[in-house]
């Protein structure tokens, strides 16, 4: 079995959740699938998830699950898998996941595989393949213990190859919490600033590179974002240097996003960028160098000026 745990907040599920459960459909050969959500109040969550493709949705609710502490968080989950005796659990490596994965691990003396993007084989021998030093490595990864504890990086799969048109049954499954044991104190999610965005959960993205030259020049891109209903991104250079803020930065050291449309001003395409964004579903790449890396992950590429281009694209959007 492999058990997907489902990541919530507030009755609103976190899309990278759906990513998971594409990843354990396609490594899933004869094991059956099931997803648990945990929370205090999460049967709509549930219902939700039921649409899936999967065997069953499970509810893990508690209290103590209102507002994530990792304590409270590795506590429900170990007892489910105690129940379910899984081979595998999978989540998404978001933020709260690359914080309680290893203590889950830890707690259960079994493997954590982290920051997985891409699955090979099915069932018990399936291996992962991960990101060492920033992406300028990739290792290979089989674990031998049972069960192994994996989080897919977000972006590596798609969250609209998740299989659904099933009716899968949700069941409840009680959890052992020690209140007492909970050392941490919940407190209100941590945001960078006041503007902060989360960019994995943009729909359509804009990024910038170097070829944008100057500061002077971002509203160009902005204006292009604004019509297209799209998020502003950069990529590290721009952040770098203080033209954009950090939380606006994709590749391995920013955010790693997969929205349905990805469009790169003047990014050449360096590995550390690529991680970042390849599991977008449709890449644009705009660059005056013919022989940019961009060119080889991108769908529509366009060789030439981008600030001939761009605010062209931008006066035929705005017609519309």
């Amino acid at each position: 079995m492999i058990l997907v745990v489902a990541e919530q907040r507030d009755g609103a599920l976190n899309r990278a959740s759906w990513e998971a459960i594409a990843a354990a459909q396609q490594m899933a050969g004869s094991l059956p699938v099931s997803v648990v959500v945990p929370g205090a109040s999460v049967s709509a969550v549930a219902k939700d998830l039921s649409q899936a493709d999967v065997a069953e949705v499970l509810t893990a609710e508690h209290a103590a699950l209102g507002q994530y502490t990792p304590d409270a968080f590795t506590m429900a989950l170990k007892s489910v898998i105690d129940q379910k005796k899984p081979t595998f659990v999978l989540m998404a490596h978001t933020y709260q996941a690359r914080d309680f994965a290893p203590m889950l691990g830890a707690r259960l003396r079994v493997s954590a595989v982290t920051d997985v993007i891409g699955i090979s084989g099915e069932g018990a021998s399936a291996t992962f393949t991960r990101p060492m030093f920033q992406g300028k490595l990739t290792a290979t990864v089989r674990a031998t213990t049972n069960p192994v504890i994996v989080t897919v990086q977000i972006g590596a799969f798609r969250a609209d190859a998740a299989r659904r048109g099933g009716s899968a049954s949700i069941a409840s499954v009680d959890v052992a919490i020690d209140t007492a044991a909970i050392r941490q104190q919940a407190e209100a999610p941590f945001q960078e600033a006041k503007q902060a965005v989360d960019l994995s959960q943009a729909e359509r993205i804009i990024a910038v590179g170097r070829g944008i030259k100057s500061q002077d020049n971002l509203p160009l891109a902005q204006k292009l974002a604004s019509a297209m209903r799209a998020e502003l991104a950069a990529s590290r250079p721009i952040c770098d240097s203080g033209w954009l803020p950090m939380e606006r930065q994709v590749g391995s050291s920013g955010q790693t996003v997969a929205p349905r449309l990805y469009v790169a001003l003047g990014i050449s395409g360096a590995i550390q960028h690529l991680v970042g964004m390849k599991g977008s579903r449709t890449i644009v790449a705009i660059n005056k160098d013919a022989d940019a890396p961009i060119f080889e992950v991108a769908d529509y590429g366009i060789v030439g000026d981008l600030f001939e281009i761009v605010p062209a694209l931008t006066a035929e959007l705005e017609k519309k």
